[in-house]
C-alpha cells in the first residue's frame, strides 16, 4: 500500500470508527458487533504501524497513549467556573423566579431550560481546529488540573469535531464526567473481592479515576460524560441555552436527552418535581435539576455574583426516606475503642438498596432522639449513601417497646468502658480488644497510612482470627510465615506473593505515614505531616516533650498531650521499637536538605502548610457526618486546596465544617464565635475559595 493509499484508508477508517463510537457511546444504538468494531480498529492500527507518519492525536488508536504521568499541571480557565446556588423547595423556586422578573423588569413568563443535575466531576474541554487538545478539572474555579490524557480515554468524548459553525477555530465546552451506576457496582464488588477499599459513591470513583497518573488504568474504567455548556456561546452565533445544547449534540458531543424548555415557573416546578422519583430509574446519579434562563442575552445582562450566576439555580432533591422498625441495637467498636450504636432494622428498600442497619452516631444522639427497641422510625441516606435514623414515630408506639441497654463492658472483649470529660463516646480501654486490633491494622494498612494494597477488611479479619497478626509489627513477619498465609481462604500463592510485595514496598513509606498509621489519637494526616517534617525518626518523635510538640503549628496542647501519652504507654513503645527493627520510621517525611530546612522552619514555629490554593492559610475542623464523603476524603480535599485540618477547635480555627449530628466541637465553636459552615458551603468554598 502506497503512502497516499494508506492516508486515504486511515481517514476512511477513522471516520467509520468515530461514527461507531458515537452510535455506541452517545446514541446507545450500535449497528455493528464488538468483533466487527475490533476488526476495524485492528486494521487502522496495522496501517499506522506500517506508516508511523500517519499517526495523529485524534486517531481512535491514540485514546490511551504513553506511559504514566509525573503529575498534573495547573492551567488557567478561559472564564471562571462558578457554582450554582441551591434551592430545596417549590417556594424557593418561586422566589428565584420573582427575582428574575424584578431584574428583567417584565411580568411575562420566563422561558427556562431544565437539565438533570448529575453528581459527577465538572470538566473543561478545549478544541483547536476541530481537534481535542486540552482537558481540565474545575480546580479552584480560576485554574484547573490538566487531565487531558485521562479524558482522552473516555470513549464518548469526540477526539475530533467539525471545524465549522459554532465550533470553528478555538472552542471550549464544559460538562460532567460520571461513573455509570451498574459499572460502579461492579467496580466496588471487584475491589471488595480483592481486599481493596471500596469507593463511597460514584462521584468519588469518577474523581479518583480521573486523577490517576496512568491513563492505561483510567481506560479500564468505563467513565462517561454529558456536555452542557458552550463557553462564549453568544459570540459563536448561539442565542439560547437550548440552541447550544442542540448544537453540541449535532457536533457529536454526548448531551443528556432528558432536558426540557419550560414556560414560566409553574411549568418548571411541575417538570422538576416529576424527576424526584423518576431519577432512580437512570444509570447515573442525579441529585437535582439545574434551571437556567434560556435566553443567553438575558443571561449576559444578569451576570453573576462572585460565587454564582444570577440566571440559574439548582433544585436539590430531598433524600429518600423510608419507615421501618428497630428490632435491636448493637454496638460497634472502632480502632480507638469508641463504641458506636447501630440500629438493626426490619429490612426496607431505600434509594434502590435494601437497608438492614442504620447508624445512631453516638449515645447522646440515641438519648436525644429517644429511640426504643421496637419503635417505628424514619430512615434516610445521608448524602444518599449512609443510612441513618432521622426520627421516631412516638405516636405509633404499641406499648411493648423497650429501652436500649447501654453496655457496662466492651461487647467485643468484656473490657472496661470509660467516658472521658466533654466526650459523648464510651470507649474500651483494653488495647488488646480484638475489634480494636482489627480496626487498627486496617488503619495501619490503609491508603493514607502505609498503603499496603490487598490488606482489606476481609483479609485482616482472617489474619487476626488465625493469630498470624496481633499488631502492626506482626505484618512484617508474614514473609517468614508464607505457608500459613497461603493456607488462608481465597489467598493462594499468587495472592500471597502480591501481598508480601506490597508489605515490602511499605517499608519505604515516609515517617509521616507511619506516624499516622500507628493510630495516635488526634493525629490525622495533617498533624502527622507536621511531625514527620519536624522529626528525623520515629524515636525522636517518641522522645519529644509536650512543650516541644505544643510549639508546633497544627499541634497544640491537646494533641501534644495525646502524643506523649501514646509513647509513654509501654506496649506502644514496644510496638514502635519492633517497627523500627523491621526497618520503618527511619527517614523524615521530607527527604534530604529540603527536609532539614522544613524541620528547621517547623521547629521555629513556622506554618506547616504554605501551599498555594483557594484555602491557603485557612484552618478547618470537621465534625459530624458529612453527606456522601468521609472525613478522610474531606481532609484530603482541604489539603489539596492548600488548607489545614486540625482535630480540635481553638481560637486559631477559621472554619468548622458541621455535618449531621455534630457534637461537642460544634458547641465549642459556637461558644468561641467561630464561623460554622454546612457541607454545601464547604463544597462552594473548595470550588471558589470565597471567604
Amino acid at each position: 500500500m502506497t503512502l497516499g493509499e494508506a492516508r486515504r484508508e486511515t481517514e476512511r477508517l477513522r471516520r467509520e470508527i468515530s461514527e461507531h463510537d458515537r452510535r455506541y457511546f452517545v446514541d446507545a444504538a450500535p449497528v455493528i458487533s464488538d468483533a466487527e468494531y475490533d476488526r476495524l480498529l485492528a486494521a487502522l492500527a496495522a496501517i499506522e504501524a506500517e506508516h508511523p507518519s500517519l499517526v495523529s492525536p485524534d486517531s481512535p488508536t491514540q485514546r490511551v497513549g504513553g506511559g504514566a504521568l509525573e503529575g498534573f499541571a495547573s492551567v488557567p480557565h478561559s472564564a471562571p467556573m462558578l457554582s450554582l446556588g441551591n434551592t430545596y423547595s417549590p417556594d424557593e423556586l418561586r422566589e428565584f423566579d420573582a427575582r428574575i422578573h424584578r431584574w428583567v423588569g417584565s411580568d411575562d413568563p420566563v422561558t427556562y431550560v431544565c437539565e438533570l443535575k448529575l453528581d459527577g466531576v465538572a470538566v473543561v474541554l478545549r478544541y483547536r481546529g476541530g481537534r481535542f487538545v486540552l482537558g481540565l478539572t474545575r480546580g479552584d474555579g480560576v485554574a484547573g488540573d490538566d487531565i487531558t490524557a485521562s479524558l482522552r480515554t473516555i470513549r464518548a468524548l469526540p477526539l475530533a469535531i467539525p471545524d465549522e459553525g459554532a465550533f470553528a477555530g478555538d472552542v471550549e465546552v464544559r460538562g460532567e464526567v460520571y461513573y455509570p451506576l451498574a459499572a460502579f457496582a461492579r467496580l466496588n464488588r471487584a475491589r471488595q473481592a480483592g481486599g481493596e477499599d471500596v469507593f463511597a459513591n460514584p462521584r468519588n470513583a469518577a474523581a479518583g479515576t480521573l486523577k490517576l497518573l496512568n491513563p492505561r488504568i483510567v481506560a479500564r474504567r468505563p467513565l462517561a460524560l454529558f456536555l452542557y455548556t458552550v463557553v462564549d456561546a453568544r459570540a459563536r452565533g448561539l442565542g439560547a441555552q437550548s440552541e447550544a445544547l442542540d448544537a453540541l449534540a449535532a457536533a457529536g458531543f454526548p448531551v443528556n436527552p432528558e432536558r426540557r424548555r419550560t414556560a414560566g415557573v409553574d411549568d418548571t416546578i411541575t417538570y422538576t418535581l416529576s424527576w424526584s422519583e423518576r431519577r432512580r430509574s437512570l444509570d447515573y446519579w442525579v441529585d437535582g435539576i439545574v434551571i437556567k434562563i434560556d435566553d443567553l442575552a438575558i443571561q449576559e445582562r444578569l451576570g453573576a455574583t462572585a460565587k454564582s450566576p444570577r440566571w440559574g439555580i439548582a433544585y436539590k432533591f430531598e433524600p429518600q426516606e423510608a419507615t421501618t422498625r428497630v428490632v435491636g441495637v448493637r454496638f460497634q467498636v472502632g480502632r480507638t475503642g469508641a463504641l458506636t450504636p447501630v440500629a438493626d432494622l426490619e429490612p426496607v428498600e431505600l434509594a434502590g438498596t435494601i437497608v438492614r442497619r442504620a447508624t445512631l452516631h453516638n449515645f447522646d444522639e440515641l438519648e436525644r432522639k429517644g429511640i426504643l427497641i421496637g419503635d417505628l422510625v424514619t430512615v434516610e441516606k445521608a448524602g444518599e449513601i449512609i443510612p441513618q435514623v432521622t426520627g421516631v414515630k412516638v405516636a405509633e408506639r404499641r406499648g411493648d417497646e423497650r429501652a436500649v441497654a447501654i453496655p457496662a463492658a466492651c461487647p467485643e472483649c468484656g473490657g472496661t468502658l470509660v467516658r472521658e470529660p466533654e466526650e459523648v463516646t464510651l470507649r474500651c480501654i483494653n488495647a488488646s480488644c480484638p475489634a480494636q486490633v482489627r480496626r487498627q491494622i486496617e488503619h495501619f494498612a490503609s491508603r493514607h497510612a502505609m498503603d499496603i494494597r490487598g490488606m482489606g477488611e476481609a483479609l485482616v479479619n482472617q489474619l487476626v482470627e488465625t493469630g498470624l497478626v496481633r499488631d502492626a509489627a506482626d505484618i512484617y513477619a508474614l514473609a517468614g510465615r508464607r505457608d500459613e498465609l497461603t493456607a488462608l481462604e481465597r489467598m493462594g500463592e499468587k495472592s500471597a506473593d502480591k501481598l508480601l510485595d506490597a508489605i515490602e514496598a511499605s517499608r519505604k513509606r515516609p515517617l509521616e505515614r507511619l506516624l499516622f498509621g500507628i493510630g495516635v489519637r488526634h493525629v490525622g494526616v495533617t498533624v502527622a505531616r507536621t511531625l514527620g517534617a519536624r522529626f528525623a525518626t520515629v524515636r525522636e518523635a517518641a522522645e519529644a516533650t509536650e512543650e516541644d510538640l505544643a510549639r508546633l503549628d497544627e499541634v497544640g496542647p491537646v494533641i501534644a498531650r495525646s502524643v506523649v501519652s501514646f509513647f509513654a504507654e509501654p506496649r506502644n513503645r514496644a510496638l514502635v521499637e519492633r517497627l523500627e527493627t523491621a526497618g520503618l520510621g527511619r527517614g523524615g517525611g521530607v527527604a534530604g536538605d529540603a527536609g532539614v530546612a522544613a524541620r528547621a522552619r517547623l521547629g521555629a514555629g513556622a506554618a506547616a502548610g504554605d501551599a498555594a490554593g483557594p484555602l491557603a492559610g485557612k484552618t478547618f475542623v470537621l465534625t459530624g457526618t458529612l453527606p456522601g464523603i468521609s472525613r478522610e476524603e474531606a481532609t484530603e480535599q482541604i489539603l489539596a486546596a492548600g488548607g489545614r485540618v486540625n482535630a480540635s477547635v481553638s481560637k486559631k480555627t477559621d472554619y468548622v465544617v458541621a455535618g449531621e449530628n455534630a457534637g461537642s466541637k460544634l458547641e465549642k465553636a459556637r461558644a468561641l464565635g467561630l464561623r460554622v459552615i454546612d457541607f454545601d458551603s464547604f463544597r462552594a468554598l473548595l470550588d471558589t475559595g470565597e471567604r
